[in-house]
């Protein structure tokens, strides 16, 4: 005989149901030991123990939602966060992006406070200026787009603490930061840098086709079917030939594998044919 679930499981589907409802989030596209210790973390912060009692909680206090949203989003991120990764951008794929003699169209998707765009930001002045046309930095856009309204304040505002920039080479900090703390970046590199909020499962890209599409350590969350139709729908999204960015705990699987290059195995960069 199989096992009965325990009493409170059975609150929890209501309890994700009714996030979806009231919020439009697609919360069950996370895997479920995710989210479980994400609610146990605002369950405790609220002192109840059951996903019936944290219900009613989302009832009478409906600012909780944003507070388990932002618990859900994982904000972990800095400046140049793995230099290696971006070494490889600077060498491979920025030069070839910049060949195309056209805009560049970027999304970091999933880009918390800010720090990954506005570094992809630095990369593209820096190209722009090996190559003696500064101007040129102003034909590329970078999308930014986050789930959470709280991360994209932060990142309009364009100030950093000294932990988020100290991965930074010291050239570049004093070349397009501000002195700090807290460190400001110049206005050059910012207008590169447009926030959208976006929910990555629910909504389809914001402003395709995109030359790179940049989605590092998000995709891991999820379960098994949505990371498939993300890939897909990064698929989709890229030009022929445009390059897609993913964490280094993270692959690419089911159908649309096949349909990438692996440009860099230990970066995790594809490549639409």
């Amino acid at each position: 005989m199989m096992a009965a679930r325990p009493p409170d499981d059975a609150t929890l589907g209501a309890l994700l149901a009714k996030i979806e409802r009231m919020r439009g989030f697609l919360i069950t596209s996370y895997k479920e030991p995710c989210l479980r210790r994400r609610l146990a973390v605002r369950m405790r912060a609220r002192g109840v123990h059951t996903f019936g009692a944290y219900a009613a909680i989302l009832d009478r206090i409906p600012e909780e939602y944003d507070l388990l949203l932002d618990a859900l989003t994982i904000n972990v991120t800095k400046f140049f966060r793995n230099p290696e990764t971006y070494a490889v951008l600077r060498e491979r794929v920025l030069p070839e992006l910049a060949g195309r003699r056209r805009a560049v169209a970027v999304w970091s998707a999933g880009c918390a406070s800010g720090e990954e765009p506005y570094s992809l930001a630095i990369l593209f002045a820096e190209q722009a200026a090996r190559q003696g046309t500064p101007g040129a930095r102003s034909h590329v856009r970078i999308d930014a787009t986050d789930l959470d309204p709280g991360a994209l304040e932060v990142l309009k505002r364009a100030e950093y603490q000294a932990p988020a920039v100290e991965e930074v080479p010291r050239a570049l900090l004093a070349r397009w930061f501000g002195p700090g703390p807290p460190y400001r970046l110049d206005p050059a590199i910012t207008r590169l840098v447009h926030p959208i909020r976006h929910d990555l499962t629910g909504e389809p890209p914001p402003q395709p086709p995109y030359d790179l599409i940049v989605c590092r350590n998000v995709v891991i969350y999820f379960d098994r079917p949505t990371q498939e139709r993300l890939f897909q729908k990064f698929f989709d999204a890229l030009v022929p030939g445009g390059f897609l960015l993913l964490g280094k705990v993270e692959t690419l699987f089911g159908p649309v594998r096949g349909k990438f290059l692996l440009e860099e195995p230990r970066e995790r960069l594809f490549r639409r044919p």
